[in-house]
């Protein structure tokens, strides 16, 4: 089996509701990215990558199509059941930009799939589990909003609350971690996620305001050397987001005891094929680790 055309398609994602908040940026749609492989058997598969506009890291929907545009046409010939080679060849087309590599490597795993008339979890090693637990994001909001969606979405059924913080007074956030706290339910865990947006001294600060509250820090700061230096100065585990964006981040953090657990991105590390590796390091060293990604469609969720 050959690649015979590698297509690209740009689609807007409409927000429901209103626009959403984060501590350096408002969304009110997505720029999502749209891969599909075709091989010369017919079997076409299809790809994600949705970066969260120009600011939120290194990566925008007009860069991820300029490098699809550019690393497609080597691909022509290439045999999509064998990933590992097919990212290979695109390391040799371009330097970088995983980000857009992810929505080709989302593109071939599919591709196996149907091929082999198999799941993808089950290419990968077989699913832990078949019902996967996920979490409802509060934007950046006034404080009763974010009470309010908290009590919504655990009478929905989900198990875990991720509450946004930052870019107004960290009063305000604290504030608001403290009501939402009020209201958790037993069993239904709480993550404070300021997505760089705080200080090494406002990170230090809120832990210590919220110290009698359970719940993980994810993305305090901005840099990987602040979030270093929080180290047994926080109240809190601490989760690395932003900071993760390849193996050697990864590795580095885990030797350095930098990060109690990880919130990865697919698209950020570059595809199924990279998290597929990062996932085998935390398990091995014992770190959690959650798999999502930042925004998309059904395709990215998929994968």
């Amino acid at each position: 089996m050959k690649i015979a055309a590698v297509n690209i398609f740009k689609y807007d994602t409409a927000i429901k509701g209103k626009p959403y908040r984060m501590s350096n940026t408002v969304m009110t749609h997505f720029d999502t990215t749209i891969v599909e492989i075709i091989t010369d058997t017919g079997l076409r598969g299809y790809g994600e990558t949705c970066p969260v506009g120009p600011v939120y890291q290194p990566q925008h929907a007009l860069g991820a199509r300029a490098a699809l545009e550019q690393m497609g046409p080597t691909l022509i010939g290439e045999n999509p059941l064998q990933p590992r080679n097919i990212y290979q060849a695109m390391d040799n087309a371009l330097n970088g930009h995983a980000y857009a590599k992810a929505a080709v490597d989302i593109a071939v795993w599919d591709i196996c799939g149907k091929a082999y008339g198999a799941r993808v979890c089950d290419l990968l090693g077989g699913a832990v589990r078949e019902d996967v637990p996920s979490y409802y994001s509060i934007g950046v909001c006034p404080v009763e909003e974010a009470v309010e969606s908290a009590r919504e979405k655990q009478a929905e059924g989900y198990p875990r609350i991720q509450v946004k913080l930052g870019g107004r007074s960290l009063e305000e956030d604290i504030e608001v971690l403290q009501k939402v706290a009020g209201v958790i339910k037993p069993g239904v865990r709480l993550a404070a996620d300021a997505n760089r947006g705080w200080t090494l001294r406002d990170a230090i600060f809120a832990s210590s305001a919220c110290r009698d509250i359970p719940l993980i820090l994810e993305q305090p700061c901005n840099t990987y050397d602040e979030n270093r230096q929080l180290a047994g100065r926080v109240c809190h585990p601490v989760y690395l987001d932003e900071n993760t964006e390849s193996l050697n981040m990864v590795l580095r953090a885990v030797a350095q005891g930098v990060a109690d657990g990880f919130g990865f991105k697919v698209t950020r590390l570059g595809g199924i094929t990279q998290m597929q590796t990062v996932r085998d390091v935390c398990r091995e060293t014992g770190r959690p680790m959650t798999c999502d990604d930042a925004w998309g469609g059904d395709i990215i969720a998929a994968a």
